[in-house]
């Protein structure tokens, strides 16, 4: 009994050592409230001015998972992101009970169904496209959906080694994005875009400049395809690449040859380049040097200057054009960016897209130039659009991203990313395992390529590729829909029966 005694004594002391404890903590937190003077919520309000701040931060984690609808979020929706998610298991994916999604709101497309659509064994899978006719080694694109630029660095080296070997996996290519090829880009075997940036990384001497030297060792890497001068990207329009320094470890900046742990911003565009020559002098430079197929990377914010870029190739003869243009919507990427950048600069994908095939085809490039569509198109549906309205190929970055495990975080500017994708912290990285997720990688793109062909199916082609503008309607402001050739007409005339 004296026991028992003794120990709820001890058990009251602990209580009121605690409570005291705490009542320090709460008098020291108001005095420090009262005294500080950069938040006048707290000043007021010592103490409970704090709770502001909590439920701020655990606001985005509240309207993700209990108070969002399905169709609701931003930058992507919560069905959007589980269909990525069913599609990495390699089974079915469908729904039942009907769409949750809303046919009346403005932009909605809506593919139009064949009255007699082909029988199945009159449907056939996409056809290989060649790219650069003119280039020493001209590359045959076998897939209509493909791995969109993100550098080893802005994204951890498991993410890039699961990429890899799930473009392999695919028979996709994978783009390297702006910092430099990478051991881990070249582990699964796949088809490499190289990506060059504005600061050249990995093809670049000592004073920054482009090292001829450098781009010769990448043209003879056999895994190495085709060449990407990036321009401009949709996160960023106007601005050059940025890595903060906590994310630029030692092998990184190796890589990339910069200062180890050192911010990385590239220029905001090429320094050598200032006018439309310039920059087809590059393209044909880069193309000659390494033997490759090379293309560039933009966004659009008028039709003008490419107006002015395609009659300037049709001056110079086509040999000079690019033998792709990856169009970026503004809808902002994986990259870290300034928010007005990423918010209110270039053209979204729906309205440059098909502003550039037009261009391409008015100036009888269709068959030099292949256009290839990226910016916020994960599902489908938006890949089967990108087609109709004229894309020979479609790439993701965010779609495979989610693919590799992303929730949607939001933490992709910083070195805290929870999945491990776009950390270089050991411990979050030790959360993706290249062995589950790799085949996660491929199984996601084989569901893409599938259900877009079940598409084009569905309207009445043999194969995605022969999908036109008149095989979608878009949803009008009135919830009526107009046939897309009615509103962009020259991509469905005579080139296109």
């Amino acid at each position: 009994m004296i026991f028992v005694f003794k120990l709820l004594e001890l058990l009251a002391l602990g209580v009121v050592m605690a409570l005291a404890f705490l009542v320090l903590i709460v008098f020291v937190m108001f005095v420090l409230d009262r005294t500080q003077t950069g938040d006048a919520i707290r000043r007021n309000y010592p103490v409970i001015g704090r709770f502001r701040h909590l439920f701020t931060s655990l606001g985005e984690f509240f309207r993700q998972y209990f108070f969002a609808m399905d169709r609701e979020e931003m930058p992507f929706n919560r069905a959007q992101r589980d269909w990525v998610g069913n599609a990495t298991k390699g089974a079915g994916n469908t729904v039942a009970f009907g769409s949750t999604r809303s046919l009346s709101i403005p932009g909605t497309p809506i593919f139009v169904p064949a009255a007699f659509p082909p029988l199945d064994d009159q449907f056939s899978s996409t056809n290989p496209m060649q790219i650069g006719p003119h280039a020493a080694i001209p590359y045959v694109a076998k897939s209509i959906f493909n791995i969109s630029g993100m550098s080893y660095g802005a994204i951890s080296r498991p993410a890039v080694e699961a990429l890899s070997r799930g473009a392999a996996k695919a028979g996709i290519w994978l783009n390297t994005g702006e910092g430099g090829l990478s051991p881990y880009h070249l582990k699964g075997g796949c088809d490499i875009v190289y990506q060059i940036g504005t600061a050249k990384y990995g093809v670049r001497d000592h004073d920054g400049n482009l090292s001829d030297e450098k781009l010769r060792e990448v043209g003879e890497n056999p895994y190495v395809k085709m060449i990407e001068l990036k321009l401009a990207q949709g996160a960023k329009p106007g601005k050059g690449g940025i890595l903060p320094g906590e994310k630029v470890n030692a092998e990184i900046a190796q890589i990339r040859g910069i200062p180890e742990g050192k911010d990385s911003i590239s220029p905001n565009r090429y320094p050598e380049v200032d006018n439309l020559d310039a920059l087809l002098d590059l393209i044909g430079h880069v193309r000659d040097v390494t033997g490759r197929p090379v293309g560039i990377k933009v966004v659009l914010g008028a039709s003008n200057a490419w107006e002015e870029f395609f009659d300037r190739i049709i001056e110079r003869g086509e040999v000079s054009a690019p033998d792709f243009i990856t169009v970026d919507g503004g809808e902002g990427g994986t990259g870290a960016a300034p928010m007005p950048l990423m918010d209110l600069v270039g053209m979204p994908i729906r309205d440059a897209l098909p502003r550039m095939v037009d261009l391409r085809d008015r100036h009888g490039l269709k068959d030099r130039i292949r256009i290839i569509a990226s910016g916020k198109l994960v599902n489908p549906s938006e890949i089967a659009w990108a087609i109709c309205a004229g894309a020979d190929i479609v790439t993701s970055a965010r779609g495979f991203m989610f693919s590799l495990g992303c929730i949607q975080a939001l933490k992709c500017n910083k070195n805290t990313c929870p999945t491990g994708i776009t950390t270089h912290d050991p411990r979050l990285q030790r959360g993706l395992v290249v062995e589950d997720k790799y085949v996660k990688v491929a199984n996601y793109a084989k569901s893409v390529i599938k259900e877009v062909e079940t598409i084009a199916h569905s309207v009445g082609v043999a194969e995605p590729r022969l999908m036109r503008r008149r095989h979608v309607r878009i949803v009008q402001a009135d919830g009526s829909s107009i046939p897309m050739n009615q509103i962009r007409p020259s991509h469905d005339a005579a080139l296109y029966p």
